[in-house]
C-alpha cells in the first residue's frame, strides 16, 4: 500500500482549498490502492477521526449543495492508514492525538468565521476613523493571540499523547 506523498497532499490542499467532496477523497485514496469506501469516510467523520463537512450550494437553478471536508481531511486519512499500517486499532487512533487535533482545528475553523464576522460589522458599523483604526487593531491581535493559542494547545495535546519516550517512572520499583 502506498499513501500520498506530502507533494501530492499539497496539491490537493492547493486545488481545494474551499473543500473537499468526499467521492474526490476516496478516488484519490483508490488511486494508490488504500482501501477506503465512503462508508468507512463517513465512520471516520462519526468518530470524531475527521472534521465534518459543511454544505455549499451548487451553482445553477436546482442543483442543490453537496458536502465539502476541509482538505486537512486528506492528511487525517493518510496519518490514519499509516498509523493502522502500524498495527493500531481505531481504538488506538481515537485515544491518540488524531482526534483532539481535530477538535482543535475545528475551533481554528469557527474562530475564522467569528473574526470575519467582525470584520464586516466594522465594515458596515458607521465609527469614526480613529476608532475604527483601534477596534481593527484589536481584532488583528486577537486573531494573532487566537493563532498562537491554538499552536500552543496543539503542541501540548502532541507532548501529552505522544508514545512515552522513556520519561516515565519505571513501574517495577
Amino acid at each position: 500500500m502506498e499513501l500520498l506523498r506530502p507533494e501530492e497532499i499539497e496539491q490537493v490542499e492547493r486545488d481545494h482549498a474551499q473543500g473537499v467532496p468526499a467521492r474526490l477523497i476516496v478516488e484519490l485514496f483508490a488511486k494508490k490502492g488504500v482501501a477506503l469506501s465512503e462508508a468507512t469516510f463517513r465512520k471516520y467523520v462519526q468518530s470524531g477521526l475527521l472534521p465534518r463537512s459543511r454544505r455549499v450550494g451548487r451553482k445553477g437553478k436546482h442543483r442543490g449543495s453537496q458536502g465539502l471536508y476541509p482538505v486537512e481531511a486528506v492528511r487525517r486519512i493518510n496519518a490514519i492508514k499509516r498509523m493502522m499500517a502500524q498495527g493500531l486499532t481505531i481504538e488506538d487512533i481515537k485515544a491518540s492525538f488524531v482526534v483532539l487535533k481535530n477538535h482543535i482545528e475545528h475551533a481554528g475553523r469557527e474562530l475564522t468565521v467569528v473574526f470575519e464576522g467582525f470584520e464586516r460589522q466594522l465594515e458596515q458599523r458607521d465609527f469614526s476613523a480613529a476608532h475604527r483604526k483601534e477596534l481593527a487593531g484589536e481584532l488583528r491581535e486577537l486573531r494573532v493571540q487566537s493563532r498562537q493559542l491554538l499552536q500552543q494547545v496543539s503542541k501540548f495535546g502532541s507532548a501529552v499523547t505522544a508514545r512515552d519516550q522513556g520519561h516515565a517512572v519505571a513501574k517495577e520499583a
